[in-house]
Order: C-alpha cells, then sequence, then structure tokens
C-alpha cells in the first residue's frame, strides 16, 4: 500500500511541476549553427595571423593535444576541438599558438619576425546540452618576454559570476623591464581588475547545446600612457570593456605573441561533460561572425521540451532588433531540424520585401521559437546566431 501510494504522489507531484512550468523551463529552441561557405575570407585575409576550423589537416600547434571531434562542428560537417571534462576534474584539452616576435618555438611560430600591438581573436564555443558549472578558463592572449616564458602582459578571458565570462588583464612590467621570472608568475604580476562580467550566461544550462561566437580583443598602450584596450563580444554584442589600461608600462622589446584555448577547471568539473571549440582565428583586424550565402541554411537545436516536438518559427533582423524584421518564416515541421531562408520556406518583408534572398554585405541575427503538439508555446529566443552575408 505504502509502494502504491508513492507512486500515485510521485506521479500527481511530476504532474503538477510540469502544468507549472512553461516550456522554455525544459529548454527552448536556439539555431545550433548556420552553414558558412566552404572558403571563408578570413583563410585568405593578409589581416589573419592564424587559421583553423579543424577540418582539414592538423594545424603545426606548438603546444596542446586536445583532440579533435568529429561528432560535434560548427557547420554540422568536419570536427572541432574537444574540452573533455571527467567529474571532479580540472579538464582536458587546450592549443597553443605563438606568433610574430615570440622568444620560443622558433620553428613553429608564424608570421615570424613581425611585431604585434594588436590583435583580435575569435573561437565558437559549444556546451553539451544539460552543461552544468562555470569553468575558469577559455582563452587569453600574452607577451611572452623569454625563452623562459616570462610574461610582459596577459589578456586573460576567464569566468566570473554564476555563469559569465570576465576580462582580467594583468601587466608583468615594473620601470620598464619585465619583473616575472616564469609562466604565470602571479607574485611579481600587477592585476589590472577582473571586470565587467558579461550579461550573457554563456556558461548557463539554459544557454547550453548550440554555438556560440565569442571575440575577443587588446591593444597595448601606448609606451608611457594608459591608453591599452581590452574587449570582449559574444554573438557579436559588446559585453564586456576595459580602458584606459597600462598593460606593458614603458616596455617595447615584445608584442602580443601568444593566444592559447584553454579547459583548465579551477575547481572541478561537479560532473563529467564537454565542450567544444571550433572556427579559430587570430587576426590585426576585427573578425566577426562567419560568412554564409545569401539563402543560407540554419539548424535549429534538437526539441527538449516537454511531450512531442510540434511546429518551429524562425525570424531574422538586420540589427538583432525585432523592429527590423526582414524575413519571417512559415511554420516549419518538427520532422526536419533545418530551412533555408528562401520564399519557399517563408517571406522577405520589412526594407526587404518582394527580395528572394538576403543582401550582401550586412549581418543578421536570428530568433526561433517551437510549440510541442499540445500547443503549448517556448518565448521567442534572444537575438543570437549571427552571420554575414557574402
Amino acid at each position: 500500500m505504502n509502494v502504491f501510494l508513492t507512486i500515485i504522489f510521485g506521479f500527481v507531484f511530476c504532474t503538477t511541476l510540469f502544468a507549472e512550468r512553461p516550456v522554455e523551463y525544459f529548454g527552448s529552441a536556439r539555431i545550433d549553427y548556420v552553414i558558412p561557405l566552404e572558403v571563408q575570407p578570413n583563410e585568405k585575409s593578409s589581416a589573419t595571423i592564424w587559421y583553423d576550423d579543424f577540418d582539414g589537416n592538423s594545424k603545426p600547434y606548438a603546444e596542446g593535444n586536445s583532440p579533435l571531434d568529429d561528432s560535434e562542428s560548427f557547420g554540422g560537417s568536419g570536427k572541432s576541438m574537444l574540452c573533455f571534462y571527467e567529474k571532479g576534474s580540472k579538464g582536458k584539452g587546450g592549443r597553443k599558438v605563438f606568433f610574430g616576435d615570440s622568444p620560443t618555438y622558433g620553428n613553429k611560430t608564424v608570421r615570424k619576425g613581425e611585431k604585434f600591438d594588436e590583435i583580435y581573436w575569435r573561437i565558437y564555443v559549444k556546451h553539451q546540452p544539460g552543461w552544468i558549472g562555470n569553468p575558469a578558463k577559455m582563452s587569453r592572449a600574452t607577451s611572452l618576454a623569454s625563452s623562459k616564458w616570462t610574461q610582459a602582459m596577459i589578456a586573460h578571458v576567464w569566468s566570473s559570476g554564476k555563469y559569465s565570462l570576465t576580462l582580467d588583464p594583468v601587466c608583468g612590467v615594473k620601470d620598464g623591464k619585465v619583473v616575472t621570472t616564469k609562466y604565470n608568475d602571479f607574485p611579481n604580476m600587477h592585476w589590472l581588475g577582473n571586470r565587467p562580467i558579461s550579461k550573457f550566461p554563456i556558461h548557463s544550462t539554459e544557454e547550453s547545446g548550440y554555438w556560440v561566437c565569442v571575440e575577443s580583443r587588446v591593444k597595448l598602450n601606448t609606451p608611457g600612457k594608459k591608453d591599452g584596450i581590452n574587449q570582449l563580444w559574444i554573438d557579436g554584442r559588446l559585453e564586456c570593456e576595459r580602458k584606459n589600461l597600462n598593460l606593458r608600462g614603458t616596455y617595447t622589446k615584445h608584442g602580443i605573441n601568444a593566444v592559447f584555448l584553454e579547459a583548465y577547471w579551477n575547481s572541478g568539473s561537479p560532473v563529467t561533460q564537454s565542450r567544444w571549440y571550433d572556427n579559430f582565428v587570430v587576426s590585426t583586424k576585427p573578425i566577426g561572425a562567419v560568412v554564409c550565402s545569401a539563402n543560407p541554411m540554419i539548424v535549429k537545436t534538437d526539441y527538449r521540451g516537454v511531450g512531442e516536438a510540434g511546429i518551429w518559427e524562425v525570424e531574422l533582423s538586420s540589427d538583432g532588433v525585432s523592429d527590423n524584421l526582414v524575413y519571417k518564416s512559415k511554420a516549419l515541421s518538427p520532422d526536419t531540424n533545418r530551412m533555408t531562408v528562401d520564399s519557399e520556406h517563408g517571406k522577405f518583408i520589412g526594407a526587404f520585401a518582394g527580395k528572394e534572398s538576403l543582401i550582401s554585405g550586412k549581418t543578421y541575427y536570428i530568433r526561433v521559437r517551437q510549440t510541442n503538439k499540445q500547443g503549448d508555446s517556448s518565448k521567442w529566443s534572444h537575438w543570437h546566431q549571427l552571420f554575414k552575408v557574402n
């Protein structure tokens, strides 16, 4: 009898819980990725220091043995760099690229001999569906000053708060001299403050399961002035910015010469899980999102709501604002997660009314919502998965 009552109680409790929760509690739809052009402009740009989509021949990273995973890739084919976390572990994965005037790994240094006082670097990041926790490290740019890996400066992209990213720049120079004696010589560094934190909760469970564009910039200060800059964009939006930074004092012997992709989780992962990096670019100019055709194919995340999946809908905006819609899809079948932005699957509207494709040279944002077969609808997602049209 007690077992019977327990079962009945559990059924009633779960039914009540499900009834009181909106569909988005169980996972609203997101756009996982768009299909990019096979050849991206960054591959051939003179501004590009490093490009790796992890799909072709292995690039000559000086350090980092993070495995490539062919089960996940931005664009749906190829591979990505895997960061793997056993429960309680600090994570496995990472790759390091050295360039310019790097004083180490001379035979594996790209753009050798050049000097870079300003760089941008971009990756796409995906956390597995149901991701839990806030890993400490994502990436960093640094100025190595000797073969002992002393550092004149570091621009960290690290975690902060509950689910966010932050900038945590560091100066390793005093009175014009590098005072660090080894790599990560934290006691001899001048920390410039890990702030502000991003508004977008990139490590939250709700925002897991799809690819997110993360781009950073660091510009060294003019020697003797406090005019250095450090910035962070997530999905094309400026989320964190630091100005008036003294990143190197009057030191000028070395510029920025390395970018590291990292997986390290200081406190260890609470569960066994994975995340992935893809489309890694280091450049002297702003990078932005991937480039697609004028009728791109977009791919939605798998349905994770209540009951069976129902129809889904997509809208596109030229600037991520609902008042500036340029395309609205028809009701799309739950039997597929894919659709092409064309007149067969929807209608070009607003300033694009009557057109058959998107206009080249512009950037677009997407949002999506989905119902279940009971008619419950999620809210529209936030505007995300921006892309450029060639």
